[in-house]
């Protein structure tokens, strides 16, 4: 597809269990007359898809990969990714092979992967896919935090099983230019000190953090789904991050 529209693309991503849905309120806030701002749905998390339960990471890398090929994204004008959370797997794909095509990468409540890591190596492999659990299970998870409860049986509705070889698949990273990929961390969950301490400490869930050479961090205090409990803060945050230059 060939677009007349010259401005930079920012591309939302949205977690486990969610779609291009997650984000109508984000997109709604978002200047789009500055930016081409849109919002995917992965492989796997499109309900209507029958083979959804099958899909891999590779597949979610390789429409990201799509997305940007189809928005004439190029190395003079890159795109802005955008990933929450359970999205940092195939994210951090695309930056390892086409670090040339990412102006800026924000992390919202994530982080990039590790290379040689997973988020459920141990998955059994008869578990085709992992639905939404309860809310108090998964309250022990991750911050329910401003999420009325007009929004949480909206989630509940909307939420697709998250495939089973995406949980399982290895992240392997070779291209230490990923690195240098201009960084926001958006951290809502837990304060940005804290996450830092614990990149500096080697905590596995932060420890690839430690090696970026251009990061900012900042904090958005909320529970681990800001474009719902904070869309409005969040589209500013995104919309300053991605107008800038360098």
């Amino acid at each position: 597809m060939t677009t007349l529209n010259n401005s930079p693309a920012i591309i939302l991503i949205a977690g486990h269990w969610l779609g291009a849905w997650a984000w109508d309120e984000v997109l709604e806030q978002l200047d789009t007359d500055d930016s081409r701002a849109i919002a995917i749905t992965l492989p796997g998390l499109d309900p209507n898809d029958p083979g959804r339960s099958t899909r891999t990471l590779e597949d979610q890398a390789e429409t990201i990969g799509d997305v940007l090929t189809r928005l004439d994204v190029s190395k003079d004008q890159p795109a802005t990714l955008v990933a929450h959370s359970g999205a940092n797997a195939p994210v951090s794909l695309v930056l390892d092979r086409r670090p040339e095509l990412v102006h800026r990468v924000v992390w919202v409540d994530s982080g990039p992967m590790a290379t040689g890591s997973a988020f459920a190596s141990d998955l059994p492999e008869e578990v085709t896919e992992l639905p939404l659990p309860p809310f108090d299970v998964l309250a022990q998870q991750a911050s329910l935090d401003g999420l009325s409860a007009e929004v949480l049986e909206r989630f509940r509705a909307k939420a697709v099983p998250e495939p089973g070889p995406v949980l399982r698949q290895t992240v392997e990273l070779r291209n230490e230019a990923r690195n240098k990929v201009p960084t926001t961390m958006v951290c809502c969950s837990i304060p940005g000190t804290q996450v830092m301490d614990m990149a500096r400490g080697g905590h596995p869930m932060f420890a690839e953090v430690a090696n970026l050479e251009n990061l900012e961090v900042i904090d958005l205090p909320t529970g681990h789904w800001p474009m719902w409990s904070r869309a409005s803060d969040l589209a500013k945050t995104i919309q300053s991050v991605a107008s800038r230059t360098s």
